[in-house]
């Protein structure tokens, strides 16, 4: 691994390398003040887990593996399925449900963009026990975040 966030400075980085060498449930790859760039590795039969950001609307790139995406407006009615591989993007909407799962053998290598930033700067959470447990896991001051229209949640 070569990336260290240094947001909200530029920088440049080979994503699809990067991505695919994490091997951390979630690596915060760069910090800006309005979006974020985070590296996720998904072992097989992993989730992201059921969530929804009410505020947050998210980008997702598959790079390695296979997987489901699930979206709905509650979290006992998740109507939108599609099955996911290599290169295949994800957009999720604020205030809309999801969960990622892998189903396949090996790791579902994945980035995604927060807009607004939803993590600390830096942050490496290396499963997804550890960063649940997480209670130091706020965005930077000096990132912009909007008004909130609501508390995330998660199943």
């Amino acid at each position: 691994m070569m990336i260290k966030d240094i947001g909200p400075e530029p920088t440049v980085f080979n994503i699809e390398d990067e991505t695919t060498e994490n091997d951390a449930y979630r690596r915060v790859a760069w910090s800006g003040k309005y979006l974020q760039v985070t590296l996720m590795s998904i072992p097989a039969g992993g989730e992201i887990g059921l969530e929804l950001h009410a505020d947050t609307d998210q980008f997702l790139r598959v790079e390695e593996g296979q997987g489901l995406v699930q979206m709905g407006d509650r979290k006992d009615a998740l109507d939108f399925k599609e099955e996911l591989e290599d290169d295949y993007v994800v957009l999720v909407p604020a205030g809309k449900w999801h969960n990622v799962t892998n189903t396949g053998d090996e790791d579902l290598k994945l980035y995604s963009i927060y807009a607004p930033a939803h993590h600390k700067p830096g942050k490496v959470q290396e499963t997804k026990e550890i960063a649940d447990a997480d209670e130091d896991d706020e965005p930077a001051d000096w990132s912009v975040q909007p008004p909130s229209t609501g508390e995330d949640q998660h199943a």
